[in-house]
């Protein structure tokens, strides 16, 4: 559960990220220049895989339509403190982390404001990566700091699309 404590709001995330790997959100954020370097190093290296030939083809048309609304109503739901909406867009692994709608909304509150908050949005061409969709999607913050937004989908057993994780990477440009 998360508490009231900075230290603890903030180590709590990160503590999950080296448990569940991808399937939580990879802060970039505040870290210090190795771990943005780190970061971007990974960044590269999931657009170079993205470059590669993938064994499943382009993403399709549908699929592309349908990952893109699932993350664009997930950032709707952020945008109005709606949690519970926020929540239902996350695969079930990761609710089952989180365990309620309000321990993810403040752990995204807290920890990505980016994401909670974006001041603008761009989506890229969603790639397959290593058998997984991943739906690039350029944000800026308050700041107009550039970041990019890796996020992974996986479809579930009803054919709807869901959100793994997102990696977060701050870029090099700015927007003024």
């Amino acid at each position: 559960m998360l508490t009231n404590s900075n230290a603890s709001r903030h180590a709590q995330p990160h503590d999950m990220a080296q448990r569940f790997g991808s399937a939580v959100l990879l802060a970039a954020i505040c870290l210090g220049p190795a771990a943005g370097h780190a970061a971007q190093h990974a960044a590269q290296h999931a657009a170079n895989a993205a470059s590669a030939a993938s064994p499943h083809g382009d993403v399709s048309a549908a699929d592309a339509k349908s990952a893109r609304e699932v993350i664009q109503a997930q950032l709707a739901a952020l945008a109005v403190d709606d949690a519970k909406l926020a929540f239902s867009f996350a695969a079930p692994r990761l609710r089952e982390m989180f365990g309620t709608p309000e321990n993810f909304i403040e752990m995204v509150r807290t920890a990505y404001p980016v994401v909670y908050r974006p001041s603008g949005v761009a989506f890229l061409k969603p790639q397959w990566i290593e058998g997984e969709l991943v739906q690039g999607v350029h944000m800026s913050d308050e700041s107009g700091v550039l970041w990019l937004a890796l996020y992974r989908l996986e479809r579930q057993k009803d054919r709807r699309w869901r959100i793994t994780g997102c990696q977060l990477v701050q870029a090099a440009g700015r927007v003024t």
